[in-house]
């Protein structure tokens, strides 16, 4: 059961992220029980937002085919929010003439995405910058092409931090975000046991977690989250938006089981206040691994979600 919000580092925080860390499959709402940013465990969460990253790859690869329309052959690209660089080195590999920087304030991230650079051997490519979004924006050379995934939400100002990576483009340069979608799906309705419509009350609960980040940030600033009147208010023209289907059907590979059992343990003990006793006791039985209708068992269990890029470009 994949959370819909904090792909953090959506790349890597999808997720968030500010990250956006892989921010994947998910609408990865900073990947974390916690309302801030230094509450949380980077340096553990790395390893689940790269896992999470890699399932999204085949929507990160086609996401990439589609900016080609825009920058086919960008010679520097920025990750803001990146984490540990999921989503930069696809990008590294999808622009093999571009420079990339992943941007993240998050140093245990940095770190892996240092080390993975150093296993690549694209250390001459695919560098880091510790910034926080917008704050340390301003520091970033012009980019061709600027990637937000799922970071952009946990900034109180929205509208001022897309002020700030506007001006960060290089003239005809492009800023890629992705934000919105529609909240992944890993199981049917009627699970067998239980009360029908589990997931949809995981979204509600979601929402909830989502509201109460929000407002906890500092200066948040609610605005209708029309993203291409945005990213115009930004001084950007809107571009194009489409959304990318991630279909994992039955039966799940292990890596992608696994990753899903990760993921509802994280959200049972993040939701553990909102969610009724009931459906507590539900979620523990689809996580003990000695129950043959449990997530480590089911031959139904499949990853179905869509994210959603919208482009701005600048003059």
């Amino acid at each position: 059961m994949a959370h819909p919000h904090d792909d953090k580092h959506g790349d890597d925080h999808g997720k968030g992220h500010a990250h956006g860390h892989d921010h994947s499959h998910s609408h990865s709402h900073s990947h974390s029980h916690s309302h801030h940013h230094d509450d949380i465990d980077w340096a553990a969460m790395g390893p689940m937002l790269e896992r999470q990253a890699e399932l999204a790859a085949p929507q990160y690869r086609e996401i990439a085919a589609w900016l080609r329309e825009w920058q086919p052959e960008p010679s520097l690209i920025a990750d803001v929010g990146g984490g540990s660089g999921s989503v930069s080195f696809l990008l590294a590999e999808a622009f093999p003439k571009a420079d990339v920087i992943t941007v993240d304030p998050a140093e245990p991230l940095l770190e892996r995405a240092r080390a993975r650079a150093a296993r690549d051997g694209l250390t001459d490519r695919v560098s880091t910058r510790r910034a926080e979004l917008p704050e340390g924006i301003g520091e970033l050379p012009p980019a061709d092409l600027l990637w937000i995934g799922r970071a952009l939400h946990h900034v109180g100002d929205q509208q001022a931090a897309l002020a700030a990576l506007a001006d960060r483009l290089a003239p005809g340069g492009a800023l890629a975000l992705l934000e919105g979608g529609l909240n992944p799906r890993s199981l049917p309705r009627d699970i067998g046991f239980g009360r029908p419509g589990l997931q949809a009350r995981f979204d509600l609960a979601d929402e909830k977690w989502f509201t109460g980040m929000r407002a906890d940030l500092p200066g948040a600033k609610s605005v209708t989250e029309d993203w291409p009147a945005l990213l115009t208010e930004a001084g950007l023209r809107h571009a194009g938006t489409r959304s990318f289907l991630l279909d994992l059907p039955a039966p799940l590979p292990a890596d992608a089981r696994a990753h899903l059992i990760g993921e509802l343990i994280r959200r049972r003990e993040m939701h553990a206040d909102t969610l009724d006793t009931d459906d507590l006791a539900t979620v523990d039985r689809l996580l003990d691994e000695n129950d043959e209708q449990s997530l480590h068992h089911r031959p139904d269990v499949f990853l179905l979600s869509v994210q959603t890029v919208h482009v701005g470009v600048r003059g």
